[in-house]
Protein backbone atom coordinates (compact mmCIF):
# COMPACT_ATOMS: atom_id res chain seq x y z
CA UNK A 1 0.00 0.00 0.00
CA UNK A 2 1.42 3.62 -1.02
CA UNK A 3 2.00 5.81 1.19
CA UNK A 4 -0.88 8.12 -0.63
CA UNK A 5 -3.25 6.36 0.03
CA UNK A 6 -2.51 5.07 3.74
CA UNK A 7 -3.82 8.28 4.38
CA UNK A 8 -6.74 8.19 2.28
CA UNK A 9 -9.51 6.66 4.27
CA UNK A 10 -12.87 6.83 3.46
CA UNK A 11 -16.14 6.50 4.91
CA UNK A 12 -18.56 5.78 1.81
CA UNK A 13 -22.16 6.21 2.75
CA UNK A 14 -24.22 3.29 0.75
CA UNK A 15 -27.96 3.65 -0.04
CA UNK A 16 -28.29 0.13 -1.34
CA UNK A 17 -25.44 -2.25 -2.61
CA UNK A 18 -26.10 -1.54 -6.11
CA UNK A 19 -25.00 1.95 -5.68
CA UNK A 20 -22.07 0.96 -3.55
CA UNK A 21 -20.61 -1.69 -5.30
CA UNK A 22 -20.12 0.57 -8.18
CA UNK A 23 -19.12 3.25 -6.32
CA UNK A 24 -16.79 1.29 -3.46
CA UNK A 25 -15.12 -0.21 -6.85
CA UNK A 26 -14.59 3.41 -7.72
CA UNK A 27 -12.44 4.70 -5.18
CA UNK A 28 -10.63 1.45 -4.13
CA UNK A 29 -8.06 2.27 -6.04
CA UNK A 30 -7.53 5.67 -4.59
CA UNK A 31 -8.87 5.10 -1.16
CA UNK A 32 -9.09 2.53 1.62
CA UNK A 33 -12.98 2.52 1.30
CA UNK A 34 -15.10 1.38 4.82
CA UNK A 35 -18.79 0.68 3.49
CA UNK A 36 -21.13 3.09 5.93
CA UNK A 37 -24.79 1.59 5.61
CA UNK A 38 -27.44 4.02 6.81
CA UNK A 39 -30.73 4.88 6.23
CA UNK A 40 -33.56 5.05 8.56
CA UNK A 41 -35.63 6.40 6.05
CA UNK A 42 -36.37 2.93 4.62
CA UNK A 43 -39.47 1.52 4.92
CA UNK A 44 -41.07 -1.27 6.01
CA UNK A 45 -38.30 -2.67 8.42
CA UNK A 46 -38.29 -5.48 6.13
CA UNK A 47 -37.31 -3.73 3.06
CA UNK A 48 -34.32 -2.12 5.58
CA UNK A 49 -33.21 -5.89 6.44
CA UNK A 50 -33.24 -7.13 3.03
CA UNK A 51 -30.65 -4.12 2.24
CA UNK A 52 -28.36 -4.82 4.75
CA UNK A 53 -28.06 -8.23 3.85
CA UNK A 54 -27.46 -7.19 -0.21
CA UNK A 55 -25.12 -4.82 1.39
CA UNK A 56 -23.23 -7.38 3.87
CA UNK A 57 -22.45 -9.38 0.39
CA UNK A 58 -20.60 -6.30 -1.23
CA UNK A 59 -18.76 -6.22 1.94
CA UNK A 60 -17.92 -9.54 2.03
CA UNK A 61 -17.44 -9.99 -1.85
CA UNK A 62 -14.93 -6.97 -2.21
CA UNK A 63 -13.49 -7.57 1.36
CA UNK A 64 -14.56 -4.19 2.66
CA UNK A 65 -15.20 -3.12 6.40
CA UNK A 66 -18.84 -2.22 6.90
CA UNK A 67 -20.02 -0.26 9.48
CA UNK A 68 -24.28 -0.31 9.89
CA UNK A 69 -25.62 2.62 11.62
CA UNK A 70 -28.72 2.05 13.91
CA UNK A 71 -32.73 2.18 12.00
CA UNK A 72 -34.63 4.16 14.49
CA UNK A 73 -37.37 4.82 11.40
CA UNK A 74 -39.63 6.65 14.08
CA UNK A 75 -36.83 9.31 14.72
CA UNK A 76 -36.66 9.82 10.72
CA UNK A 77 -40.44 10.38 11.21
CA UNK A 78 -40.03 12.29 13.50
CA UNK A 79 -37.48 14.73 11.48
CA UNK A 80 -39.49 14.91 8.11
CA UNK A 81 -42.87 15.81 9.92
CA UNK A 82 -44.87 18.04 8.23
CA UNK A 83 -43.39 17.29 4.52
CA UNK A 84 -44.70 13.73 4.18
CA UNK A 85 -46.67 15.27 0.93
CA UNK A 86 -43.72 16.64 -0.53
CA UNK A 87 -42.62 16.04 -4.10
CA UNK A 88 -39.67 13.67 -4.67
CA UNK A 89 -36.31 15.68 -4.72
CA UNK A 90 -38.36 18.35 -2.37
CA UNK A 91 -38.34 19.35 1.12
CA UNK A 92 -38.41 16.25 2.93
CA UNK A 93 -35.32 14.72 0.52
CA UNK A 94 -33.24 17.60 1.42
CA UNK A 95 -33.93 16.45 5.33
CA UNK A 96 -33.16 12.55 4.21
CA UNK A 97 -30.20 13.70 2.58
CA UNK A 98 -28.60 15.98 5.47
CA UNK A 99 -29.72 13.48 8.64
CA UNK A 100 -27.76 10.43 6.23
CA UNK A 101 -24.58 12.98 4.93
CA UNK A 102 -24.71 14.50 8.82
CA UNK A 103 -24.29 10.70 10.24
CA UNK A 104 -22.00 9.88 8.16
CA UNK A 105 -19.87 12.85 8.74
CA UNK A 106 -19.70 12.51 12.82
CA UNK A 107 -19.06 8.95 12.00
CA UNK A 108 -16.49 9.47 10.04
CA UNK A 109 -14.58 11.92 12.26
CA UNK A 110 -15.55 10.15 15.34
CA UNK A 111 -13.85 7.15 13.86
CA UNK A 112 -10.61 9.30 11.92
CA UNK A 113 -11.49 8.66 8.90
CA UNK A 114 -9.41 11.55 6.33
CA UNK A 115 -12.53 11.20 4.21
CA UNK A 116 -16.67 10.77 3.82
CA UNK A 117 -19.02 10.38 0.78
CA UNK A 118 -21.91 9.28 -0.11
CA UNK A 119 -23.58 6.81 -3.09
CA UNK A 120 -26.79 9.44 -3.25
CA UNK A 121 -25.18 11.35 -6.32
CA UNK A 122 -25.53 7.83 -7.91
CA UNK A 123 -29.19 7.71 -8.83
CA UNK A 124 -30.71 10.36 -11.01
CA UNK A 125 -33.24 11.09 -9.00
CA UNK A 126 -31.44 12.89 -6.17
CA UNK A 127 -30.07 16.61 -6.32
CA UNK A 128 -26.24 16.03 -6.48
CA UNK A 129 -25.79 19.75 -6.38
CA UNK A 130 -27.19 19.57 -2.91
CA UNK A 131 -25.98 16.33 -1.46
CA UNK A 132 -22.42 17.76 -2.61
CA UNK A 133 -23.61 21.35 -0.94
CA UNK A 134 -24.68 19.64 2.25
CA UNK A 135 -21.54 17.23 2.21
CA UNK A 136 -19.23 20.17 1.99
CA UNK A 137 -21.23 22.24 4.79
CA UNK A 138 -20.86 19.15 7.18
CA UNK A 139 -17.19 18.75 6.19
CA UNK A 140 -16.62 22.11 8.00
CA UNK A 141 -18.84 21.11 11.01
CA UNK A 142 -16.77 17.88 11.77
CA UNK A 143 -13.42 18.50 10.08
CA UNK A 144 -13.19 15.77 7.85
CA UNK A 145 -13.05 15.73 4.28
CA UNK A 146 -15.88 15.38 1.97
CA UNK A 147 -15.25 13.90 -1.55
CA UNK A 148 -17.61 15.78 -3.28
CA UNK A 149 -18.40 14.02 -6.41
CA UNK A 150 -21.61 13.64 -8.69
CA UNK A 151 -21.22 9.86 -9.34
CA UNK A 152 -23.93 9.63 -11.90
CA UNK A 153 -21.68 11.38 -14.15
CA UNK A 154 -19.83 9.38 -17.36
CA UNK A 155 -22.66 6.92 -17.09
CA UNK A 156 -22.73 5.79 -13.67
CA UNK A 157 -25.88 5.23 -13.01
CA UNK A 158 -26.00 3.03 -15.79
CA UNK A 159 -22.80 1.11 -15.04
CA UNK A 160 -23.97 0.60 -11.27
CA UNK A 161 -27.21 -1.38 -12.39
CA UNK A 162 -25.41 -3.73 -14.69
CA UNK A 163 -22.84 -4.10 -12.09
CA UNK A 164 -25.98 -4.92 -9.66
CA UNK A 165 -27.08 -7.22 -12.32
CA UNK A 166 -23.45 -9.01 -12.97
CA UNK A 167 -23.28 -9.62 -9.48
CA UNK A 168 -26.97 -10.38 -9.22
CA UNK A 169 -27.39 -7.93 -6.26
CA UNK A 170 -31.61 -6.88 -5.61
CA UNK A 171 -31.81 -3.40 -6.71
CA UNK A 172 -34.97 -2.06 -5.62
CA UNK A 173 -37.58 -0.28 -7.44
CA UNK A 174 -38.23 3.06 -4.98
CA UNK A 175 -35.72 5.71 -2.74
CA UNK A 176 -36.57 3.50 0.38
CA UNK A 177 -39.47 5.27 2.39
CA UNK A 178 -43.11 4.87 2.52
CA UNK A 179 -43.39 8.53 0.25
CA UNK A 180 -41.29 8.11 -2.39
CA UNK A 181 -43.09 3.88 -2.23
CA UNK A 182 -46.77 5.60 -2.61
CA UNK A 183 -45.77 7.69 -5.59
CA UNK A 184 -44.06 5.07 -7.22
CA UNK A 185 -47.45 2.69 -7.12
CA UNK A 186 -49.64 6.15 -8.52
Amino acid sequence: MSEIKENKNILLHICCAGCGAFVSQLLASDYNVTLFYYNPNIFPENEFTRRVGEVNKIAEQFNFNLLIGDYNHDAWLEKIKGHESDAEKGGRCLICYRDRLEKTAETASKNNFNYFTSTLTVSPHKLAKEIIAIGNELAVKYNVKFLAQDFKKQDGFKKATVLSQELGIYRQNYCGCEFSRRQRDN
